[in-house]
């Protein structure tokens, strides 16, 4: 029967094999701005770009793989990741990676993006660890990046009172080792705009050197590292997706401890941790961390410095948020347990945060159920097991003395071609947590109920059809919502790919959300407030250089009885890649027009390596950019970038420090990469 599902997949061949690795870069870029509306604008994506690069450059061993470098695959669900490891328990190594397709649950489209980035061949490791072999035999790669903002913005003046301090430059270096799978260093340096460049040329210092595969110790890391248990109730730090056309991907791929690469100057930890092998199928990963945070802070009655919330930007421009700057300690110690036999995962995550200064209530309503204090105690426990074709997975977290959390659901493969999720949540609107990331219609887990559902559908090679509704309740206040509210929102997709060098996409999203009226009354009452938004993209390849992309989008928003705003956008890409040519380039021209930032549309842009854009298109006007790379030797890249904005009927562009006087704003990059 083995030798059979082979030789049916050696039949597949000439439809998968020659998968272009660019055309595994649209299906990742494709899955980023999916999710996209549902991250932070300054969401920094930098380790998950890392990540996948090194990848192609490295690709993993199917027979020496695991379930943490499966994880790391957006493509991958939970359920056909354990379904991998049943199959090779069952059957042995593989003999051929297209004996993938005999997975339950992988179908070709998966298939397809996970080509590029594995391989059968025996790789030789780098097992002996010797101050000799480190030097000779490891991998370094150097990058450095210069951006700017062509136009003076209002807070480069001179101003009275707040305005930028600094330089208008932005400037980042990066620094990558590698040593074979066992060793790994990073150091990471970042200036933003408006931040000070004499004395200190970079604002933000990040590194850390990790160590793997040492025995009983799985991992060790030193310095500046990220936790993501379970399902992101009780420890998870670092990158996060939220909800997506990619319906599986409402269960987290928890990864455990991992070394920090990214710019984020927030969304981490730092000291030391390690994952240490105690018995068998038990895993123990304690951990501490020692970190200054942001944070506004005054005086309370009798003297003491309190604070009600911790600034997460990391921008240190004007004198405001350089006061701010690290004026509060934080201290972090605790320890996760994990169990994995099988099909069964069970861990526990405990750990206590301690702050310099305490946190005080801030004085609107519905801050009343909010931390305070300078230490808090958080526990959770989390599990997974596979049954046949169903995937199970949930989480319980609790802040010691407050609320508590869960969230629960099932993946499930109801035939080869159609998988299903559904999730319950359930977060108490005084439940305390600073790294909580688990799903949510809101930007933290707190204060909310839901139910989802989804459906992914690949009834052939040709089509791929997705959908999920969420709905979703806030029993308490928030911001801008003075009463209990709900909402509910509806996604469909359907791609159509008849061959290697077409692809056709529609989607359809509603959102429906409540908050205060915006007429003035004595007593605000909540308007229902909907958000629609139509796509259709069509993207071809006429030959090995050329690549085309069309994009038109149509976004509606209406809050209670105001007239509807209709926006849109439409937009042409160009993608020239020669192979073996010294330069290659991609462009963009676009044209949107949107009454208000209500009816803003986002669309992902390309980029340098190793960064990435979510165009924010909002006003009325036309939007270009131009990306070339040049090689200028085979360890020495070179990459430029120019994109504007040029607005219509418009006398200024951005608002407050931000301001430009006209109708322009174009900003210009450049990055250089060295490898040795």
């Amino acid at each position: 029967m083995r030798f059979s599902l082979i030789t049916m997949a050696i039949v597949m061949m000439g439809f998968i094999a020659n998968a272009q690795i660019g055309e595994q870069e649209t299906d990742v870029k494709d899955i980023i701005e999916s999710v996209a509306e549902n991250l932070p604008d300054d969401y920094d994506m930098t380790e998950l770009i890392e990540m996948l690069t090194r990848y192609k450059k490295h690709p993993i061993n199917l027979n020496k793989t695991s379930p943490d470098e499966l994880k790391t695959f957006l493509f991958l669900s939970p359920l056909q990741i354990s379904n991998f490891f049943a199959y090779v328990k069952e059957n042995g190594n593989f003999v051929d990676v297209l004996e993938l397709q005999s997975i339950d649950g992988f179908d070709i489209k998966t298939v397809q993006s996970l080509l590029p980035f594995v391989t059968l061949n025996t790789v030789t490791e780098y097992e002996k660890l010797t101050f000799k072999n480190l030097l000779s035999l490891g991998e370094s790669d150097l990058l450095i990046r210069f951006g700017q903002t062509l136009q003076t913005q209002k807070g480069f003046t001179d101003l009275p009172g707040n305005r930028y301090l600094g330089s208008p430059e932005k400037f980042q270096s990066r620094y990558r080792y590698h040593y074979g799978t066992i060793v790994s260093a990073a150091l990471t340096l970042d200036k933003d705009a408006g931040e000070k460049f004499i004395g200190r040329p970079f604002d933000f210092y990040s590194g850390n050197i990790a160590l793997f595969k040492l025995g009983k110790v799985k991992k060790l890391i030193i310095g500046d590292y990220t936790l993501q248990f379970g399902q992101g109730l009780t420890m998870w730090s670092g990158f996060a997706f939220g909800k997506g056309p990619e319906v599986t991907s409402v269960a987290r791929k928890d990864l455990g401890l991992r070394p920090y690469t990214s710019a984020n100057e927030y969304s981490f930890l730092r000291g030391a941790s390690a994952t240490i092998n105690l018995y068998k199928n038990f895993d123990i990963t304690p951990f501490v961390s020692f970190r200054k945070l942001d944070a506004s802070q005054d005086l309370d009655a009798g003297g003491n410095l309190v604070q009600a919330t911790v600034n997460q930007s990391g921008y240190h421009r004007t004198p405001t948020e350089i006061e701010n700057k690290g004026s509060l300690k934080q201290q972090i110690y605790g320890l996760a347990l994990q169990y994995n036999r099988n099909q069964l995962g069970i861990g526990a995550v405990a750990y206590q945060s301690e702050y310099g200064n305490s946190f005080i209530t801030q004085t609107a309503v519905y801050d009343r159920f909010s931390f305070t204090g300078n230490s808090l105690t958080n526990v959770g426990v989390h599990y997974n097991y596979t049954y046949k074709n169903i995937y199970f997975f949930g989480e319980a977290g609790k802040s010691l003395n407050s609320g508590l959390a869960h969230v629960n659901g099932a993946l499930i493969s109801l035939t080869p071609a159609i998988s299903a999720a559904i999730t319950y949540r359930n977060y108490a609107k005084d439940f305390h947590n600073f790294f909580n990331q688990a799903v949510a219609e809101a930007s933290e887990a707190v204060n909310e109920k839901g139910l989802y559902a989804g459906l992914n559908i690949t009834p052939n090679k040709r089509w791929t059809f997705s959908a999920y509704g969420d709905y979703f309740q806030f029993p308490w206040l928030k911001y801008r919502v003075d009463a209990p509210s709900k909402g509910y929102e509806i996604l469909g997709q359907a791609i159509y790919t008849p061959s290697k060098t077409f692809k056709a996409l529609a989607r359809f999203k509603t959102e429906n959300k409540q908050q205060n009226t915006d007429l003035d009354v004595p007593i605000n009452f909540l308007d229902d407030v909907k958000k629609e938004g139509y796509r259709i993209e069509v993207s071809w390849q006429i030959n090995k250089k050329w690549n085309f992309q069309n994009r038109a989008e149509v976004s509606q928003y209406k809050k209670g009885n105001v007239n509807r705003e209709f926006g849109y956008l439409i937009y042409q890409d160009v993608d020239y890649s020669p192979m073996f040519s010294k330069i290659t380039g991609n462009m963009r021209l676009a044209y949107f027009n949107t009454p208000s930032y209500n009816s803003r549309i986002y669309a992902y842009e390309d980029d340098v390596l190793y960064s990435f854009a979510f165009g924010m298109y909002s006003g009325k006007g036309f939007r270009t950019y131009l990306n070339l790379k040049y090689n200028v030797a085979k360890k020495l890249n070179i990459w430029l970038r120019y994109a504007m904005f040029i607005y219509k009927d418009v006398e200024t562009v951005g608002s407050y420090l931000d301001e430009i006087q006209g109708n322009k704003k174009s900003e210009i990059k450049v990055q250089m990469r060295y490898q040795f």
